[in-house]
Order: C-alpha cells, then structure tokens, then sequence
C-alpha cells in the first residue's frame, strides 16, 4: 500500500510540485514576501510605544513623551509599511529580471513606474496621496511588476530597439534601447489606468480587490483556513517551501495596526505573525510530536536525527527532521504532518476567529516557542494554544513514528533509517543534550 502510494506521488504529484518550484513569477513574490520581513517587524514596533500610555497613565512622564512624539515614533512605519507595495514591485521586478536575463535596471525602472501610473492620486494641494503604496496596494504591484517586465521581455524578444553602432559608448547604446520599450510599456499602463478612471470610474487598485475579494474574503473563514494549512503541508511534503499567500496576510496585518492605531480592534487572524507561531508552530506540518519520538525511538539513527532536529524546533525550523526522518515524501508520514498537521496549525486562526485569543498587532523575529506566539498579541491565551498544539502532536504523531521504528528495525538490530554515510555525520556530531 505505502510502495503504491509513494509510486503516485513521484509519479503524478512530484513533477508538478518541482515545476510550481521552479516557476519564476511564485518564486518571485515568495521572494519579495521574504525581504518586506523587516518591515513588517519594524512596523509592529512602532506601535507599541502608543499602548504605553494606556499601561502607566497618560500623566506619566513617558506618556507624556510619548504621545509629543508620535509623529517621529512613527516615521519608520510611515517610510516602510506605508509604502510597502513601493518596495515589492522593485524586488519583484528586479528578480523576474535576474530570472530572464534581462537588463536589470531597465526592468526595475519601467516596473516601478507602471505601479505608479496604476496607483498614484493627488490631493488638492497637489501632493500625492499613499493610498495604495502600502499593503492595499500588493496585488496591484506583483501585476505591474509582472506586465512590466513581461512586456519588456517581449520587446527585446522582437527586437523593438534602437540599435546603435558599437563606437557608441555602452551607457548611451542603452538609453537609446529603452525608449521604444518604454513607450510601449508606459503606452499600455497608461490605457489601463485611463479606461479604470473613465470609464470603469473606479482606480486600478480596486479592480483587482474586487477580482480578488473571494481570495482575500476567504482567508479570514477558519474552514478555508484549515484547509490551507493542510495545502501548505502537502506542498511542504515535497520539499517546496510554500508562501504564495503571503500578500493577504501582509495585507492583513496592516489592518489590524491601523484598527488599533484607531481605537478599535484587531480583527483578522490571518497574519504573519500568528501564521509563524501558530500556524507553523514548531515548524510547518507542527511536527514537534515527531521530533519528540524520534529522541524516545530505539532506533539508533532516528534518535540522533531526534537531537539534531530538537533545537531547530523550538525555534520554528523543521528541515532537519522534514529531511532527517525523512518526512518529505515518505507515504508513512503523509496522514500526521498534511493532515493532523493541517488541523493542528489551524488552531490559532480557530482561537482568534471564536474570540478566544486575540488578534495579532505584531510580527516579532523569531524568539522560540511560545514566547513568539505570546508576542503577537500579548495574550495569555496564546501560551495555552501552543501548549494544546504540543500536546496534540505528540498524540498524534506516536503511532506513526513507532510504526516507521518497526519498519526499519530496533535497537538490536540497528537497522538505519538514513543512509550510513548521514549517520557518520551525525556521530560526528556528538549532540547529547
């Protein structure tokens, strides 16, 4: 049964998990997703100093300084969160360009001019308003980010350049290269955003939050969110590390800061930080349970695979023990780390969305278990949820894992679950902890 299940994963299911992999557009916003991190923690910081106040008293000295000094307190959210879609239409840009091979200022240039062209509006005293230069505008940058260089791709591809004579210095040669690829690339993103305004009456922004409302709607539904977090795990199965909706919780984690910069309440559980502490808690597919048996396990390779992965875990990294086990692609693991690992890390987004922890404000770096999951929200709640995590993957994982021990042998027989030349490494190792 296992052999013909793992026979139709490589088979069927592996070839198309490779090309998702390897697809430059996903890999480009995964990509981009990654470096806006720093952001988004800067950003969580700048609020709290705004809920100090709240704590000691408004007459206190702090507080006093504080709320004087809000505008400067914020300046960093303000250039970085406030203008973050800014930020991911070049990076996008910039590796679409790194990908194809093309010129990779040219690329970047034409991409963060098309995104401004889709996004920008004046105020009346003739400023220019950044609406849709921050999270509300993440959709509309990966598509100009994407068109733009596509576009440019296309130009180059059909030879719309002016070519001049090799005397002709390299820098001047290129600027006289990019103007036919320009006024195509601006020409078409100049029709876009006139047919959005006058004729759609509506600004480009809002068309794709409208095509994407389902999307974006459904991530703050626990079901669908049960159910992405099973398609995070199975994805993760074969070695692909999954981040395509990161946009959305992005997104969302600047609305939970302008509701509580308001006075109101966070109310979307879809974010990075909770996603990191929660949803991949102990690392995607919650597999502590697995690492905790494996250090129980007789077997003399899985337990040192169980050291060597124990650490990492505590801190939300599972590769060694995705890859040590192995887990990745082995049909014995498929049911507790898709599965049972799906539900598990869906607990948080269920505890948020029932009112029983609340939202997150804040993206902290990673800190550990635990302590990562209390920092999102300062809840208290948040340390039982990890807790009821911990102990359902222990549970859960047991019968798996003594299962797999059975099928490669016991302690007598020593019979390795990796290859020799991995033990020896991990001998080398010497983790007794």
């Amino acid at each position: 049964m296992y052999s013909k299940f793992e026979n139709f994963m490589k088979k069927y299911l592996a070839p198309l998990a490779d090309k998702m992999d390897k697809e430059v557009h996903l890999s480009a916003v995964k990509k981009a997703m990654v470096a806006m991190t720093p952001l988004l923690i800067i950003g969580s910081f700048c609020l709290i100093p705004e809920a100090i106040p709240n704590m000691i008293g408004e007459n206190h000295v702090i507080s006093q300084w504080i709320l004087a000094n809000l505008d400067i307190i914020y300046i960093p959210y303000n250039v970085g969160m406030a203008l973050m879609s800014v930020y991911v239409t070049v990076i996008i840009a910039y590796q679409l360009a790194n990908s194809y091979k093309l010129d990779i200022p040219g690329c970047v240039t034409m991409g963060l001019v098309s995104f401004l062209m889709l996004v920008v509006e004046f105020t009346e005293d003739g400023g220019i308003s950044k609406t849709y230069l921050g999270p509300k505008g993440l959709f509309c940058a990966m598509f100009a980010g994407f068109i733009a260089v596509e576009l440019f791709r296309w130009c180059k591809k059909k030879n719309f350049t002016i070519k001049m004579p090799d005397t002709v210095p390299d820098f001047v040669s290129r600027s006289f290269e990019m103007i036919p690829i320009s006024v195509i690339i601006i020409g078409f993103f100049l029709i876009v955003r006139i047919v959005c305004v006058n004729v759609l009456n509506t600004m480009p922004p809002l068309i794709f939050t409208a095509i994407f409302a389902p999307l974006v709607g459904s991530m703050d539904n626990p079901i669908a969110y049960t159910f992405l977090k099973m398609l995070q795990a199975l994805i993760f199965f074969f070695g692909i590390h999954p981040s395509v909706l990161s946009p959305i919780s992005t997104q969302f984690l600047a609305e939970n800061i302008a509701a509580v910069q308001a006075g109101h309440v966070a109310t979307h559980f879809y974010a990075p930080g909770p996603e990191s502490a929660f949803g991949n808690f102990t690392g995607s597919g919650v597999t502590i349970g697995c690492v905790f048996w494996c250090l129980m396990s007789k077997n003399k390779a899985l337990k040192q695979v169980g050291r060597l992965s124990f650490i990492p875990a505590l801190f939300g990294i599972n590769e060694p023990i995705l890859f040590g086990a192995p887990i990745v692609l082995n049909p014995m693991f498929f049911i507790p780390f898709v599965i049972c690992g799906g539900i598990i890390g869906s607990l948080g987004g269920w505890a948020m969305y029932l009112g029983i922890m609340k939202c997150s404000t804040f993206t902290p770096p990673y800190v550990g278990v635990f302590l990562e999951g209390f920092l999102t929200n300062m809840d208290p709640m948040s340390i039982v949820v990890n807790a009821v995590q911990l102990i359902l993957s222990i549970l859960i994982w047991y019968p798996f894992v003594k299962s797999y021990e059975k099928t490669y042998g016991n302690k007598e027989e020593e019979t390795n679950a990796i290859s020799a030349e991995d033990a020896a490494i991990l001998d080398d190792l010497d983790l007794d902890f």
